[in-house]
């Protein structure tokens, strides 16, 4: 018994006095949100998927050759969001979004454009910084409620600078 007791009263020590003199911990810090520059940039698209419903293996494996580097001038909306047009490229015009979502740098959002005399679905899912961005896109061109082309490119780019006055 007297073992017991010469354990118990360190130990009641320690708590009395575990509580003294210690600060509360400090509140967690909310990291600060990665937000993509508006300005200038150098976008790189390059095909790595090419079907339509008669694709041939020789015009597939010409597809696979298509890279494209284009500048353009992205704005970037007050809530941090990139114009839907310059995601698009050249694969749809008048672009909005379905749906988006930007968090701690990652990107996943689906476009709704106009294409030809039907519409371009464009679905992108990457990575960005506020100076760059690494991607992969796949969009589905409908006419006539029918598809008539899929695609898909992964997408790097980065910022040049600002914008050409």
């Amino acid at each position: 018994m007297k073992r017991i007791m010469v354990a118990a009263v360190p130990l009641a020590t320690l708590a009395a006095l575990g509580g003294c003199g210690s600060e509360p911990a400090p509140a967690p810090q909310e990291e600060a949100p990665i937000v993509m520059q508006a300005g200038q940039w150098q976008l790189i698209r390059k095909t790595t998927g090419y079907n339509t419903p008669t694709v041939t293996p020789a015009e597939y494996q010409e597809a696979l050759k298509q890279v494209s580097d284009d500048k353009v001038c992205i704005a970037v909306d007050a809530a941090g969001v990139p114009d839907a047009n310059a995601l698009a490229g050249s694969e749809g015009t008048e672009c909005t979004y379905k749906d988006k979502m930007l968090r701690k740098g990652r990107l996943i959002a689906t476009l709704s454009c106009k294409a030809g005399s039907g519409t371009s679905e464009i679905t992108v899912e990457g990575n960005y910084t506020a100076d760059t961005l690494t991607a992969g896109t796949t969009m589905t061109k409908t006419d006539g409620g029918q598809p008539v082309l899929r695609t898909t490119h992964d997408v790097t780019g980065k910022r040049l600078g600002d914008c050409p006055a």
